[in-house]
């Protein structure tokens, strides 16, 4: 396991194929898809009070999504009583500068709203609607460039009723997303026009379900291959980046209600986990001629770690994450060894699931609940460095926290809220 302690190699896994700055968030957990900001100097510490709030907006429509910032612009999706749509806003001031509709009216599904993080390349962005469409549109002007529907082209579907709920992928020039058909469960488009370059297969196995599940795809490079990560319906499948031919795939984590957390990527290895009383696994993808092996290091239960959903973060030998089925217990996870090195049982400041954002050396725990907690990426201990309740809280404060440019950015379904970080 002596590849946990090499760090990430960052230039293989740029995964928008254009110029965005640095700083920007352009995508679903940030510009490598693995919830981490770079940014540094700022005042994580709240044990003597909340930051300041700037503003606060609404008018961006209700759902799940979170927030992909690039060039002081904020796009997230959201629905109107009478479609879903993509809103471009400004991020000084939460302004409107333009709003797309991208369906024929709101659609309808358990929780209602949408879900999707546009994904922001230098003149486009790419977003999957909760009814099963993928759409590219104009970023100055958020005019449609092409769509394509899930249903119509691949037969796609989802394991449950909630609504597709992925951010796809984009890499270089084509756009990989997850319709969830039985002969094209994941498919890699032309970005620019749309046109289908590959499609997998699914595949069989006694667990979860057939269909996408509420993931994101990833990119790995296990045993030197380009390939495509994602947890779906039937669990983990991992598709050649050139082909979409199937390298392997991993059942254990899947359950049949709904797979959720995108997989994280370290090295050759990949971990994993889902709620629903599943648990979590470390696989190591080997190389055994041309093909790759995935081989389960080890197995945690439910009982010992679950991640529901709000995602899991990766920093050096260490996983953090919220832990249990709607709950968001604060845990450290040791990589190699599966050890829980703190947390477990531990009730946080919030309740419920916690969707969870790194920024520098400290994590920020959103719950369910709307709390956000300041805790302090270390396997020392648990150390909580402050907590808030935002200014606005609606029922389910699932979108992810995103920080750009000093500044803490909060959808709360048709509200946003930017709070000042800067020391």
């Amino acid at each position: 396991m002596s590849s946990l302690r090499v760090a990430a190699v960052i230039s293989t896994l740029l995964l928008i194929a254009t110029a965005v700055n640095a700083a920007d968030w352009p995508q679903w957990r940030g510009p490598n898809r693995d919830g981490k900001s770079t940014e540094t100097g700022l005042d994580l510490d709240w044990t003597d009070g909340a930051p300041k709030m700037l503003w606060r907006v609404d008018g961006v429509g209700s759902g799940y999504s979170s927030l992909a910032i690039v060039d002081n612009t904020i796009y997230t999706t959201g629905n109107t009583k009478e479609a879903q749509v993509v809103v471009a806003r400004n991020a000084s001031d939460g302004a409107e500068i333009w709003s797309t509709p991208l369906t024929d009216k709101a659609p309808k599904h358990g929780y209602d709203g949408a879900r999707c993080t546009p994904s922001v390349t230098d003149q486009h962005l790419y977003v999957v609607t909760s009814d099963g469409q993928i759409v590219c549109l104009k970023r100055g002007d958020g005019s449609k460039v092409w769509a394509k529907n899930f249903s119509q082209e691949w037969d796609g579907k989802m394991m449950s009723g909630w609504g597709f709920s992925e951010s796809p992928l984009v890499d270089g020039d084509r756009v990989i997303c997850t319709p969830g058909g039985k002969d094209a469960l994941i498919v890699a488009l032309d970005r620019m026009t749309g046109k289908q370059i590959w499609a997998s297969k699914s595949f069989e196995s006694d667990k979860g379900k057939d269909g996408a599940g509420y993931s994101s795809v990833v990119i790995s490079h296990a045993g030197g291959i380009k390939q495509y990560v994602t947890l779906t319906g039937r669990g983990v499948i991992s598709v050649n980046a050139e082909d979409g031919s199937i390298l392997w795939t991993y059942a254990r984590v899947a359950n049949g209600t709904a797979n959720i957390p995108t997989p994280v990527i370290i090295d050759d290895y990949v971990f994993c986990s889902s709620g629903y009383g599943t648990g979590s696994a470390l696989l190591h993808i080997t190389k055994n001629g041309s093909n790759l092996n995935a081989n389960e290091e080890y197995f945690l239960d439910a009982g010992t770690l679950q991640n529901h959903h709000g995602g899991m973060i990766r920093d050096g030998d260490y996983i953090y994450c919220g832990h249990g089925h709607n709950e968001g217990f604060p845990t450290c996870v040791k990589i190699d060894s599966g050890e829980i090195v703190w947390g477990g049982k531990l009730r946080g400041v919030g309740k419920k699931s916690a969707a969870v954002t790194m920024v520098g050396d400290h994590l920020l725990f959103r719950y369910e609940s709307g709390h956000l907690a300041s805790i302090v990426a270390t396997p020392d201990s648990y150390q909580l460095k402050g907590h808030f309740m935002p200014d606005y809280q609606e029922g389910k404060s699932w979108s992810h926290p995103v920080v750009v440019g000093g500044k803490l950015y909060l959808r709360e379904q048709n509200v946003l809220m930017c709070y000042d970080l800067r020391s």
